[in-house]
């Protein structure tokens, strides 16, 4: 199924700091680390953002703390995707872990802006801005990281495994 949702654009070097800030990091229930995601760098982030909305960033998105806090607030706060030229690589792992998928793709970041509608298929890698109507290529998941995605996380595709549920 795809996902869909409005364009939140950022920059590059998005580190962890920026995403959840560190003031937070004594809170633990996704919810309330999402009513802090993004607040520093774009203050009306949480009253704007719905579900299934996706962040769009240039470079590097994620650096900083290897804190798993920032990739949880991002999905707690209803973001179905992000998608960069490039990730972090702890952050990388951090959000696949907790079920968050990301997609890099240079030139989809180029053309989509923020409030656009953006449609993505992890399947296949299609990103479409349906605002402009062009689709761009990621690399599409490989099936054991779609199994972990759709599961919600490595966590709850461990505990499938172990109960022998499919």
């Amino acid at each position: 199924m795809p996902l869909k949702g409005k364009a939140f654009k950022y920059g590059s070097h998005i580190d962890t700091d920026a995403i959840i800030p560190a003031r937070h990091l004594n809170l633990v229930e996704p919810a309330d680390l999402a009513r802090h995601c993004m607040e520093d760098i774009d203050a009306g982030f949480v009253s704007r953002v719905k579900n299934g909305d996706i962040i769009v960033a240039d470079i590097n998105f994620g650096c900083g703390s290897s804190r798993e806090h920032a990739p949880v607030a991002i999905k707690a706060s209803g973001v179905s995707c992000v998608i960069a030229k490039s990730f972090a690589r702890i952050f990388f792992r951090n959000a696949i872990n907790i079920g968050l998928p990301l997609l890099e793709c240079e030139e989809a970041v180029d053309n989509i802006k923020a409030g656009d509608t953006v449609e993505v298929d992890l399947a296949s890698g299609a990103i479409t801005n349906l605002s402009s109507g062009k689709t761009f290529t990621s690399k599409a998941y490989p099936e054991f990281m779609m199994q972990i995605v759709q599961a919600g996380g490595l966590v709850e595709h461990t505990r499938k495994k172990l109960s022998g549920a499919k």
